[in-house]
C-alpha cells in the first residue's frame, strides 16, 4: 500500500528536512528588515542546494521547529519570502540564458552574413588583385571568428549556470512545510 501514489498521507515528492532552532535560521543574521523583505541565509541556501543535488522531480522542503517557537504568521511570511526568492532568481537566470542566446545568434548571423558577402565579392569577378586580397584577408577570418564565437556561446553554457537554474527551478516549485519536532 505504501507504493500507491493515491494513498492518504503518502507524498511522491522528495523530502528535504531541515531542523531549525528559530525562523532566523532561514534568514540572514545581518539583515534587520522584516521577514517578508529579508535576505535568505547563505548557510540555509548552501544546505538547501546540497540537499537538492540528488533529488529529482518534485520536492517538499520541510522545516522542523520546536512547538514552543512556532508562529503561523511568521511561517506564512517565511513561505512567501522563500517562494519569491526562488522564483526571482530562477527568472533572472532564465532571462540571462535567453539574453546570452540572443547575442550568440546575432553574432552567428553577422558572421554568416560577412562570410556570404565575402563569397559573393570573391566569386562575382568584380574584384581583382589588391581589392580581392584585401576582402579575403579581412572578411574571411572575421566571418569564421564570428561564426565560431556565436556557436561557442550557443553550445557551451557554463555548468554553474545550469546547476543554478536546476536548483532554483526545483526550489521555486517545491512545497514548503513547517512542522514540529
Amino acid at each position: 500500500m505504501a507504493d500507491d501514489p493515491g494513498a492518504k498521507g503518502i507524498s511522491n515528492k522528495a523530502e528535504i528536512i531541515l531542523v531549525i532552532r528559530r525562523y532566523d535560521d532561514i534568514f540572514s543574521d545581518f539583515d534587520p528588515r522584516p521577514y517578508n523583505q529579508r535576505a535568505l541565509s547563505e548557510d540555509f541556501l548552501f544546505e538547501a542546494r546540497r540537499a537538492t543535488l540528488d533529488k529529482h522531480g518534485g520536492i517538499e522542503l520541510r522545516f522542523l521547529i520546536k512547538k514552543s517557537h512556532r508562529s503561523q504568521a511568521i511561517e506564512g511570511l517565511a513561505r512567501s519570502r522563500l517562494k519569491d526568492h526562488f522564483r526571482k532568481h530562477y527568472n533572472r537566470i532564465i532571462y540571462e540564458f535567453r539574453k546570452r542566446n540572443r547575442r550568440a545568434v546575432g553574432i552567428l548571423a553577422i558572421g554568416l552574413a560577412i562570410g556570404f558577402a565575402d563569397a559573393l565579392l570573391i566569386f562575382s569577378g568584380h574584384l581583382s588583385g589588391l581589392a580581392q586580397s584585401a576582402v579575403e584577408i579581412t572578411f574571411t577570418p572575421t566571418s569564421w571568428y564570428m561564426i565560431w564565437m556565436g556557436l561557442d556561446r550557443l553550445l557551451t553554457k557554463p555548468r554553474k549556470d545550469r546547476a543554478n537554474a536546476a536548483f532554483y527551478k526545483k526550489m521555486k516549485d517545491a512545497s514548503i512545510v513547517f512542522a514540529t519536532y
